[in-house]
Formats: C-alpha cells, structure tokens, sequence
C-alpha cells in the first residue's frame, strides 16, 4: 500500500494504564488534550475515551491537518511533559495508523 501525502493524519491509540494510577493519568491526558487543541493549529481533534467498565483501558482518537503537524505535535513542550509525567503509568501503547474515510464535526460543541 502506497503512502499517504497529503491530507489529515488519524491515528488511534490503545493505552492500558495501571490500575491504580488511572485517576491521575486521566488529569495529566485531559491537560495535554486541552493544551494541544487550543495552542497548536495542526492539531484537529483529540477525543479520549475509556472502555466502560474498564477504566484503565483508554482509546484517544487524534486527527492532525496533516503529516509535518503530528510531528509538530510530538516535539510540543506540553506533549513532552505528558509523555514523560505518564510513563510510569502507561502499561502498554498500541498506536493504529488508518485511512481517514470521512471526517466531521458539529463546530462549537463541546460535550465535557
């Protein structure tokens, strides 16, 4: 399959987190998503979940304009310090690259 080069980059990532540390990575993730969406551009949408009735079992969909913007992102001060507040807590990171189909929003919603 060839390469995709232009366009939004959607990638969704499969955490497991150690059970007794979800409560504190969830703040440290709500944080690191407010502070993506509001200072980088690039960033288009991060939408982070958990399995009902597994707490510890996170899902972030993360939607990027475009590739040179996800690397943007991963070099981001407040990215940095997520990953590295988070190490110790995150058990394991499956990160699922995808092929973007259709993508939409309603504008000025916010569901928190």
């Amino acid at each position: 399959m060839a390469e995709r080069r232009g366009g939004p980059i959607v990638r969704i990532a499969e955490l497991e987190i150690d059970a007794s540390q979800v409560d504190s990575f969830r703040t440290l993730l709500a944080e690191e998503i407010e502070a993506s969406v509001q200072s980088e551009p690039g960033v288009l949408f991060l939408h982070a979940v958990s399995i009902k009735g597994a707490a510890e079992m996170v899902r972030v969909i993360e939607c990027y304009a475009d590739q040179s913007a996800y690397q943007a992102h991963l070099t981001a001060p407040h990215f940095l310090k997520y990953k590295a507040q988070t190490a110790d807590m995150v058990r394991s990171l499956r990160l699922i690259e995808t092929e973007p189909i259709a993508l939409r929003a309603k504008s000025n919603q916010n569901p928190s």
